[in-house]
């Protein structure tokens, strides 16, 4: 009892590191997300990272908007939209708008574990077609061993003579693509209404998001040319296409500006002008004649009427005749 002891470990286990974490792994067989290194060990932000980390791990179809992620989160906005902006510029988010059967414009959410992975399509849109079913084969009536022994002799001579026949062989004969498979031509920028292309690049100065490329320009023509044609002003027609738009951009700005000009009903045209009425004749201000002193129309002052003009005219010539 003398001697003194030590409960220390005379070494370290073989395969453990002396510095740095040590992980205490525990098999997991529910409830758990696979999650790749590449995502889980990026260099930035760690909203960033906890952000994607929490998408993946809600089951699909539950909301991952803002909104959502600040219930969820004590960030605030900023910091979340910031996260989502990386996340989809890394190539881990991709927001769409598509637009249903029904007509209506739905944004869809991806979130891929992997950037570059190709999105499951929707069962709701695109139902597999029914598979045909087979017809069911009709009762054929009894025969007598007589009647199928002939039946079988005339449709065994009909396959002999069919054996010695020279087969058919059918040539397939080229079809064209039907026209919806064709891809649709893109309208070339030089056909479009210049007023109309005026009006688009003329946009970007209001606001510089709004940079079209030559593709979306010649697109967006045709819909500006209708506008322009139903008498609405370029300044106008800038005015509907620039004001309150989002903050964040979640789609491309061509998408924006076809939402606009196609669901925004088209103005009033404006009412026709009025008939022009010829002009009425200038009225002369009343004078008072120096003869008589009746009122008459006159330019001037100090004249006399038209039958004062008319006595002084006949006066001279009776008094010559």
């Amino acid at each position: 009892m003398a001697d003194s002891q030590s409960n220390a470990r005379l070494r370290a286990d073989a395969g453990t590191p002396t510095s740095g974490v040590i992980h205490v792994r525990t098999r997991l067989t529910a409830d758990f997300t696979v999650i790749s290194n590449a995502l889980a060990q990026r260099r930035g932000s760690a909203v960033t990272i906890g952000v994607a980390v929490y998408i993946l791990s809600l089951p699909t179809g539950t909301p991952v908007s803002i909104e959502a992620l600040c219930a969820h989160f004590t960030e605030g906005e900023t910091l979340i939209s910031r996260a989502l902006r990386e996340l989809e510029s890394a190539g881990y988010l991709d927001r769409r708008c598509e637009r249903l059967s029904s007509g209506q414009i739905r944004t869809r959410t991806y979130f891929y574990d992997v950037p570059g992975g190709t999105p499951q399509p929707d069962p709701d849109d695109s139902p597999e077609p029914p598979r045909p079913t087979r017809p069911r084969k009709s009762p054929q009536p009894w025969k007598s061993p007589a009647a199928e022994r002939a039946t079988s002799s005339s449709s065994s001579t009909a396959v002999t003579e069919a054996a010695s026949a020279p087969a058919s062989i059918p040539v397939p004969t080229p079809t064209s693509a039907p026209a919806a498979d064709r891809p649709e031509e893109p309208a070339a920028l030089s056909d479009a209404d210049p007023q109309a292309v005026s009006v688009l690049a003329s946009l970007r100065r209001v606001d510089p998001r709004l940079l079209l490329s030559e593709r979306e320009a010649a697109r967006l023509a045709p819909a500006v040319g209708q506008w322009l044609a139903a008498g609405v002003a370029p300044s106008r027609i800038t005015a509907h296409l620039t004001t309150r738009l989002p903050d964040h951009l979640l789609a491309r700005p061509a998408a924006i500006l076809a939402f606009r000009l196609r669901e925004t009903p088209l103005p009033e045209p404006p009412p026709a002008p009025l008939p022009s009425f010829p002009e009425r004749p200038v009225l002369l201000p009343f004078q008072t004649c120096d003869g008589c002193e009746r009122a008459f129309r006159a330019p001037e002052s100090g004249q006399r009427c038209r039958d004062c003009r008319g006595r002084l005219v006949q006066g001279p010539l009776r008094a010559a005749g």
